[in-house]
């Protein structure tokens, strides 16, 4: 039974910095339960001085404790301990990303916590598998490209994939030599700090990774402008991520890695095959995590003659959906995170709606589930390309629908103005497999599949207002590095 009683869970509530846990604040915000709409703990609003306390201290133990220069196999063990502690932590760690995320314990247990120790692993092997390189000069003198850390990493982290989502900055950033803080979403604070823990209890020395609490207008704006901060890694909104690389402009030049909204399509031609199979793929693009993804395929565009059999097929998908609350290990469907984001998705189909479209099925909250916001899956049609629908990030389970005749013309309604980070493509013919993502404008094209694997070799990032830079693969590692360029004559 993986079922528990959220009132029974206990859990530290303040920032986490050297190795201890401090509760320095100027103010404190309220946290709430999804599932219920609950407050349930208060955090920190950590302010410049906490922020610039956390930072000096990272910098200071990244050198005294050797973090940096000790040798890459060094950091990898300790990085693989920590992975294993996580692995052995499930039960108290899925509780907690439960208790105040929008994910099921069961799919916390089952896949989110085994995908954050493995992406953890995949870094402490980039440790000592990526280098330097010799580069080719003139005999009598020996040119090279040395990589070394930046120094302090400062992350920032959305509530939709808490932990996931740590692992992601903080395993390349600490592999490759690096301090980082912190600030997870005011929204899941908590089991990011145990994340933390569990870090230091695997042998990162103290004060290496730090955690600070607030919202990112106050806390996580100082963490990007401290001057000690030399890379940001951010994952959440355009908006933010636009006003980050403002920030990180202004305040030392510091590169920036941004993951950032998406508004992906399902491009499904006729020759698609299993109509079953093809429907079950668009329907977890687009209701995973109660559709609060980044890279959730919430545009479907399909070709006239499957269309029917294919629609007929998501809406009886849709209407089997049940809510539960997270902490119940019946439960399959998340809710929305809070009220804010409810009456966002409530207000986005409302004036769809308005604007033209035809609701096929859902498009209103679940009845009887007390305070917290569950969305019914929702299928919108006759939506015209400026619709709202079409055009703005919902980050709700809420797919438009969209078809065409010919391949130009659908490759030309997947393409968006504003966002370019991922994009699924349905057929069975590979040229046309292959022409469509040759010619789709998104960092990452999932062919037959919708969702990443745990290939983390694959990075993941977007093109336009999805972001800058890359998450996962080498490349995630690569870019917590600065290379500097060294020749030496004989």
């Amino acid at each position: 039974m993986l079922s528990f009683d959220p009132d029974k869970v206990s859990f530290s509530t303040g920032n986490y910095i050297d190795g201890q846990h401090s509760q320095l604040n100027e103010g404190q915000l309220q946290v709430h339960r999804p599932s219920d709409g609950k407050a349930y703990a208060d955090i920190p609003e950590s302010g410049s001085a906490v922020v610039a306390q956390a930072v000096e201290i990272a910098e200071k133990k990244r050198i005294s404790s050797g973090w940096s220069t000790c040798s890459p196999r060094q950091r990898g063990a300790i990085l693989r301990r920590w992975a294993d502690l996580i692995d052995e932590d499930a039960p108290y760690l899925g509780q907690l990303e439960a208790l105040g995320s929008t994910r099921p314990i069961a799919d916390v247990i089952n896949h989110e916590i085994p995908f954050t120790a493995e992406a953890i692993r995949f870094y402490a092997e980039c440790a000592d598998k990526y280098s330097g390189d010799l580069l080719p000069t003139r005999q009598d003198s020996l040119g090279m490209l040395i990589p070394e850390p930046y120094g302090v990493v400062g992350a920032i982290t959305p509530w939709n994939f808490p932990l996931s989502m740590a692992s992601w900055k903080c395993g390349p950033a600490l592999a490759a030599g690096n301090a980082v803080v912190l600030k997870p979403s005011e929204l899941t604070p908590f089991s990011t700090v145990r994340m933390a823990e569990l870090a230091v209890k695997a042998g990162l020395p103290a004060g290496v990774l730090n955690i600070v609490q607030g919202s990112g207008l106050h806390t996580g704006s100082e963490l990007v402008k401290h001057p000690l901060v030399r890379k940001v890694s951010f994952t959440g909104s355009t908006r933010t991520g636009a006003q980050i690389m403002s920030d990180a402009g202004f305040n030392g030049m510091k590169p920036v890695t941004l993951e950032l909204g998406g508004k992906s399509p399902q491009l499904v031609f006729n020759d698609a095959g299993d109509i079953d199979e093809v429907a079950q793929r668009i329907l977890r693009g687009f209701t995973a995590n109660g559709g609060q993804a980044c890279v959730a395929g919430t545009r479907l565009i399909v070709q006239r003659g499957i269309a029917p059999a294919l629609i007929e097929k998501l809406v009886s998908l849709c209407q089997q959906f049940k809510p539960g609350n997270t902490w119940l290990d019946t439960t399959r469907y998340s809710p929305l995170i809070d009220h804010r984001q409810g009456e966002k998705v409530q207000s986005l189909v409302r004036q769809s709606c308005e604007e033209g479209c035809e609701v096929l099925v859902g498009g209103q909250r679940f009845e009887n589930t007390e305070d917290g916001w569950f969305w019914q899956p929702t299928l919108l049609a006759n939506v015209a390309n400026d619709n709202c629908a079409v055009q703005e990030e919902i980050f709700g389970p809420v797919l438009t629908v969209q078809y065409f005749d010919e391949e130009e013309e659908g490759i030309a309604l997947a393409q968006h103005d504003t966002y370019g980070l991922c994009a699924g493509v349905h057929t069975l013919s590979l040229p046309l497999a292959m022409r469509a993502m040759q010619s789709l404008n998104a960092g990452t094209v999932w062919v037959n599949r919708y969702g990443r694997s745990g290939d983390f070799i694959i990075p993941t990032g977007g093109f336009m207002g999805s972001g800058i830079g890359k998450d996962l693969g080498r490349q995630a590692f690569q870019a917590c590095q600065r290379q500097k360029s060294v020749l030496i004559d004989f």
